[in-house]
């Protein structure tokens, strides 16, 4: 059996799927998938648990596979989570440095990113991430290391992502009655990130498109930073229902004729497409050209929303290594073609960059946010070992929630 002290676990709870994937962290910078698991989500919505025990079974069914393909028992796991009610902002901090020599040393930075996470939220959400973006040295920017600099003034950007409190406690409480250990969370577009994403991405400027079954997830960097995340409560399931509606189909018809024959491309060529009746009913034929430009509807509208979402931030003109695309919707036919054609950058269609492993991991933009948030358990897990550094990139997150949690549900 594997080391179980090598063993990261990464749980997504999603609307079309739950899946497990099982991490061997070799060394620091060496990551192997182990093991996967995967069943199909029940009692999930829009990215969110609407029903705790048909989806505590989906968590029960794609844990025991990821045992059995690991030859692991697995007790502990990082989990993702989403939801129409996550929100972000960015907010600054300052303070005067008030050494006699004027140097900035570790207490001045553990000062102002207080400052900065010290934000107002509604009554009812809670922060899930504050996320350190850059230093400021009596005006000076993009300063990622201010200790022994000398200044006057230092100020701090983190990005804060939080969401209502309860929805994010359903998560909790229902991987708890699995039974699980909950370690951590991470924002489903965080953690794709984290798989999708090279260093020089981030530099660069990139912007993280996750297409789920109920849910899109955006992250956007510039200069090595987070600077936007948000999410829209629009998936497949929308799509698949869009094609249900507009060709009378049952939504399990409308969800194959998505996947045999459906592209995001529109127009294409006239085809008639023929669909095998049941029950003695009499063949039915379907028009291709309809089929698509259905899907190029809801698709389109999804990625002008995200497009205007950067726009107004002002964050689109920097996004130079382009628009990553992952989830199950990356499978679409067309998408690379659309979303170029929406957002005048270059597309990838993503999937995992940073483990080894089984190529059916590591090809499959399904299972990019697990991945992911194995690579934010290395991180989380290192921080907790050691003092709160500069290199400190994925900031507090949920501890405090995940306590009251672990007392309240036990």
């Amino acid at each position: 059996m594997t080391n179980t002290e090598q063993i990261i676990v990464g749980l997504e709870v999603g609307t079309s799927k739950t899946c497990a994937v099982v991490g061997e962290v070799l060394d620091a910078d060496n990551l192997q998938v182990i093991g996967l698991g995967q069943a199909a989500s029940r009692g999930v919505r829009k990215g969110e648990i609407v029903d705790m025990e048909a989806a505590g079974q989906s968590i029960h069914d794609a844990i025991a596979e990821a045992e059995d393909s690991a030859s692991v028992e697995i007790h502990n796991v990082y989990a993702s989570v989403t939801g129409g009610h996550v929100r972000c902002f960015n907010n600054r901090g300052s303070v005067v440095v008030a050494n006699d020599d004027g140097e900035i040393t570790d207490e001045e930075v553990r000062s102002v990113l207080r400052n900065a996470k010290a934000v107002n939220i509604p009554h009812d959400h809670v922060i899930i991430h504050s996320i350190r973006q850059h230093f400021f040295v009596d005006g000076h920017d993009g300063i990622q290391n201010p200790i022994g600099m000398m200044g006057a003034r230092l100020d701090a950007d983190v990005h804060i992502i939080h969401g209502i409190r309860t929805r994010l406690q359903n998560t909790i409480r229902c991987i708890k009655e699995v039974p699980l250990d909950l370690a951590n969370i991470a924002v489903s577009s965080f953690a794709s990130s984290l798989a999708v994403l090279t260093t020089e991405d981030q530099q660069h400027g990139a912007l993280v498109l996750d297409m789920g079954g109920g849910t899109t997830d955006y992250i956007a960097f510039t200069n090595g930073a987070i600077r936007h995340s948000g999410v829209l409560a629009v998936g497949g399931d929308h799509i698949t229902n869009d094609i249900a509606v507009g060709l009378r189909l049952p939504i399990p018809r409308a969800e194959k004729i998505k996947i045999d024959h459906g592209s995001v491309q529109w127009p294409v060529d006239e085809e008639i497409i023929t669909l095998k009746a049941d029950l003695g009913l009499p063949d039915r034929q379907i028009s291709r050209e309809q089929l698509c430009h259905i899907m190029n509807l809801r698709v389109e509208e999804t990625l002008t929303l995200v497009k205007q979402e950067l726009e107004k931030a002002g964050f689109l003109p920097y996004l130079r290594a382009g628009v990553f695309i992952t989830g199950g919707c990356a499978r679409l036919r067309g998408l690379q073609a659309l979303a170029e054609e929406i957002f005048g950058l270059p597309v990838h269609i993503s999937h995992s960059q940073i483990v080894s492993g089984p190529t059916s991991a590591i090809e499959s933009p399904e299972y990019s946010t697990a991945i992911g948030l194995i690579r934010f358990a290395i991180g989380n897990q290192r921080d907790q070992h050691q003092p709160p550094s500069i290199g400190h990139k994925i900031g507090q997150t949920f501890h405090s929630l995940l306590q009251r949690a672990r007392s309240l549900f036990m």
